[in-house]
């Protein structure tokens, strides 16, 4: 397979489970209904912490999470669409398994006491899905050299408080008894990394290294009960600010819904994977990992950062995927 002047041979690739098409909806009879005993961890009675569940695929997350019957700690910025998540999450598995904080989680402190508050509470998280996040500010992005209020911001909320939460939480989680996850919410462009929102870019590429040493640094531990994940969403129709699909109005065909990407997410976590590349109705895992491929390459065969989108390479691109698929066919 050609990749720049040097051949890899053979596709690595493999047959893709999850081809186009295929949904998943907590009311769709074509998939068994989610057991609310069926995991050590994702199960009825523990405890999930979700921040950004004020919109989008956070508040997916605490939907499909109460339908397990788990008790629910929820932060997010956003005042409003927190306490929209709540109500609704209230009315699945009741008010007195609901609690609801308004924090920034680039403000450690915010962060610190909203930790109290959950284990006073309930003494113990079983999932924290590390979510909370922004694509842009009011919108701007600019190039790598410009709007550094842009980057502030996004590699704050993105970034520090990743941090922030991970390293308030993880602590206690290793403490507990019971198994627990920690699930980090990367994207598709911190592994990619294509043009136009570098600091987006950026700040998901930080999100898979910090995610990266935190499994392995798990994994290490004399009684490894806490296990790392890096979810990875395809095209999702979302309402974070300025990122993707939102306020452009109905689901477009070829986008998952949040609730389809977090249902793809549990089910991947029961099976134990690190890696959690979520496709869409557009997209398939074969075209992922083709993709992801090529731009690791692109270090091992001397072609310019982010050859895929350089004229000059665009014929040896399109040649590669033509020829990758064809493998798969």
């Amino acid at each position: 397979m050609p990749l720049g002047s040097r051949s890899r041979g053979t596709s690595p690739l493999r047959t893709n489970p999850y081809p186009l098409g295929v949904t998943y909806k907590l009311d769709d009879s074509a998939h068994p209904p989610l057991d609310k005993a069926a995991h050590p961890v994702l199960h009825e009675g523990r405890v999930a912490v979700i921040t950004g569940a004020g919109s989008g695929i956070g508040r997916a997350a605490a939907k499909v999470l109460a339908n397990l019957g788990m008790k629910l700690a929820l932060a997010d910025v956003d005042q409003e669409g927190l306490e929209q998540t709540a109500n609704e999450v209230s009315s699945i598995i009741g008010a007195s398994n609901v609690l609801a904080f308004p924090i920034d989680v680039a403000n450690f402190d915010e962060v610190v006491k909203f930790k109290e508050k959950v284990f006073e509470a309930w003494d113990e998280v079983a999932v924290l899905m590390n979510n909370a996040g922004v694509a842009t500010l009011d919108g701007k992005r600019g190039t790598s050299w410009e709007n550094r209020d842009v980057w502030t911001e996004v590699l704050n909320t993105n970034v520090v408080g990743v941090l922030n939460v991970q390293h308030t939480f993880v602590q206690s989680m290793l403490h507990q008894e019971n198994p627990s996850v920690v699930v980090n919410t990367g994207s598709k462009q911190g592994i990619t990394n294509p043009p136009g929102n570098p600091a987006y870019n950026a700040s998901k590429a930080a999100v898979k290294s910090i995610t990266e040493s935190l499994g392995h640094e798990l994994r290490s531990q004399p009684d490894p009960h806490v296990t790392a994940h890096l979810f990875i969403p395809g095209w999702t129709y979302t309402g974070l600010t300025g990122h993707l699909t939102a306020g452009i109005g109905d689901k477009p065909d070829g986008a998952w819904s949040a609730e389809e990407s977090v249902l793809f997410m549990i089910d991947r976590v029961r099976a134990g994977d690190f890696y959690i590349l979520v496709p869409d109705n557009e997209t398939r895992r074969e075209v992922d990992e083709l993709r992801i491929m090529w731009g690791a390459a692109d270090i091992t065969e001397g072609r310019p950062a982010l050859s895929r989108w350089h004229p000059s390479y665009k014929a040896a691109f399109d040649e590669y995927m033509k020829e990758g698929l064809a493998q798969l066919d």
